[in-house]
């Protein structure tokens, strides 16, 4: 998948393992094709973990700008759940959302695994650019790491009440920002994780470290959508 947009909605959930088939078929069926048709959303990607116990997902959504997830369209989508999504919403657990524009990129191309860190931009010291960047190139220069890009969520635009956020019954996680590393197998994502000190960045002890495998993509173009205006 070619990335052109500069920002990026990061979600996780769980659901109990008996309902994982009918949430894939929701996710590869209906939501993600429902989700690259609104104005401004480029392409889906759906991540599963491989840990036992419930099934937690991992889903981005690659976004034209940061202004697409408080924009008309989406908030109409939002406002409007499909019987499915509305069978769905109340039974995500442990829900996490947040978007906004991506402040560093090193890297080319895609992995098969992700690892996503939620983190306290400031706490982390990543508040100044130079310091974002410089992170995302050396985490990016490690064996068998295709891509590291890193968020600072729109706190406003992910906020906004909606009818669909109404109808989960797990609250909203909050956070600051979200590192991905995309490597190119689970190996090379956990060696990765484990020279982030080195490297300059100290996680919190309570980071979720979950590594997650791609499962499922979708852009405009293979969703017969085109590119966008």
């Amino acid at each position: 998948m070619t990335l052109r947009g500069t920002a990026q909605l990061a979600i996780w959930s769980d659901i109990e393992p008996d309902q994982e088939t009918d949430y894939l078929h929701w996710l590869t069926r209906e939501h993600v094709l429902e989700r690259v048709g609104v104005d401004g959303f480029l392409a889906g990607r759906v991540f599963r973990a491989e840990a036992s116990g419930k099934r937690r997902f991992f889903i981005t959504y690659e976004l034209q700008d940061a202004g697409v997830l408080a924009g008309a369209s989406y908030l109409a989508r939002l406002n409007a759940p499909t019987p499915w999504s509305q069978r769905t919403m109340p039974i995500l657990q442990n829900f996490a959302r947040g978007g906004g524009p991506v402040v560093a990129r090193a890297g080319l191309g895609s992995g098969s695994v992700v690892l996503p860190l939620r983190l306290d931009l400031a706490a982390a010291g990543l508040h100044e650019a130079a310091a974002r960047q410089a992170l995302v190139q050396r985490i990016a220069a490690l064996d068998a790491v295709a891509q590291v890009w890193l968020v600072q969520v729109d706190a406003a635009g992910t906020g906004v009440q909606t009818r669909e956020k109404s109808m989960r019954r797990s609250a909203e996680g909050v956070f600051d920002g979200v590192l991905v590393i995309e490597a190119l197998h689970t190996t090379a994502a956990q060696a990765a994780l484990a020279v982030l000190p080195v490297l300059g960045l100290g996680l919190p002890e309570a980071v979720d470290t979950q590594a997650f495998s791609a499962c499922f993509q979708l852009d405009r173009r293979l969703a017969g959508l085109g590119d966008p205006a």
